[in-house]
């Protein structure tokens, strides 16, 4: 899937209008809450260090592995079908959230307490939909690195949500460090080499997406009897988010379903490709919330900052695709805004507390 998207949250706090810069498959965000018992009962094992050491690696392997894995199924292997591949994902979230919650004890199990929560956790699943479908679709015309340096932009669009749907305003620095991050994407665009207008618009659409959700999440699930874990958040929102894709998925892509499994009966691979692929993107999520648990929010995101310059080298050594001087520099340009963005928002929030 894709969308690693995108909230930095402290412990025990509802989510901020903030995004953390980490590029999520799914985007949904961490809160480090509850005890996760496997990971209890290897840290026994292991010491402290090489424990966090270990989820940090899980952390990378898995938002980056996401990512490649979806660009080989949808732009290499000839999977066309980036709407089936988010319903799988969807899927999958569900069905290892319910085990991970009722039977990991991972976080305590919540429940929808009113009609009205429903409507908007649905809500948040239809703008989640849209998001992931976009990051997934675009990964069929851009390569890997130009998607990830589209997607360091959120914070710019999650700036002007905020503003357009809260009137929520920054300080004069917190604009202005938002300048090099769309400076940097003018310059990677106008140099790509593999540049594909569509994939361009919807990579776009996705990004906005995700930041869309940050802050209509900080809306709607901010009261205490409404917030949610993360991982419970998941829980209800991969169903929700399978159902509203089915219908679409029938209808712009046909009978897919009958196709996948024809093309299994003679290539087993795919079943190989497609389940690794789906674990992939629920091991995002989990990995995103233990990351968090056994550092800091701070440390998600500035591991966040330096994923997607990693993500980047690893697509260009695997896929091969051209990559210029300029359209590096571009990259380098975004991501340095991003983390000028991070510590203006961090200076900020000091300053008004």
């Amino acid at each position: 899937m894709v969308e690693g998207q995108s909230w930095t949250t402290r412990r025990g706090s509802n989510p901020r209008l903030d995004p953390s810069p980490t590029d999520q498959v799914l985007d949904i965000p961490a809160t480090p809450t509850g005890d996760f018992r496997a990971a209890t009962a290897i840290g026994s094992l292991l010491s402290p260090n090489i424990l966090t050491a270990a989820i940090i690696a899980s952390w990378y392997f898995s938002n980056i592995g996401v990512l490649l894995l979806n660009k080989y199924l949808l732009s290499i292997y000839g999977f066309r079908y980036p709407i089936f591949l988010t319903m799988l994902h969807m899927l999958s979230c569900a069905g290892y959230s319910l085990a991970a919650i009722r039977w990991l004890a991972v976080v305590p199990p919540q429940h929808v307490l009113s009609r009205r929560q429903f409507f908007k956790i649905l809500a948040l699943s239809a703008i989640f939909c849209f998001s992931v479908v976009c990051g997934n679709t675009s990964l069929r015309y851009l390569p890997v690195s130009f998607n990830q340096a589209i997607g360091a932009t959120t914070p710019f669009f999650t700036a002007i949500f905020a503003f357009l749907i809260t009137f929520k305003t920054e300080t004069a620095e917190v604009y202005l460090s938002l300048l090099p991050v769309v400076f940097g994407i003018v310059v990677a665009s106008n140099s790509e080499p593999l540049f594909h207008l569509f994939g361009f618009l919807i990579c776009v659409g996705s990004t906005a997406g995700r930041a869309l959700k940050s802050v209509v999440q900080g809306i709607l699930l901010t009261s205490e009897a409404e917030k949610l874990h993360s991982m419970n958040l998941l829980l209800y929102m991969a169903p929700m988010a399978a159902m509203i894709l089915l219908p679409i998925t029938l209808y712009i892509e046909g009978n897919v379903l009958a196709i996948t499994i024809e093309k299994a009966r003679s290539d087993k691979f795919i079943v190989f490709l497609l389940a690794a692929n789906a674990t992939v993107a629920y091991l995002v999520n989990l990995t995103n919330f233990l990351v968090t648990k056994h550092t800091s929010a701070l440390t998600l995101q500035v591991l966040g900052n330096a994923k997607a310059a990693v993500a980047a080298v690893v697509s260009v050594m695997i896929f091969r695709n051209p990559v210029t001087v300029m359209g590096m520099t571009g990259f380098a340009v975004t991501v340095m805004g991003v983390v000028l963005y991070s510590e203006a928002k961090k200076r900020s929030k000091t300053t008004a507390h």
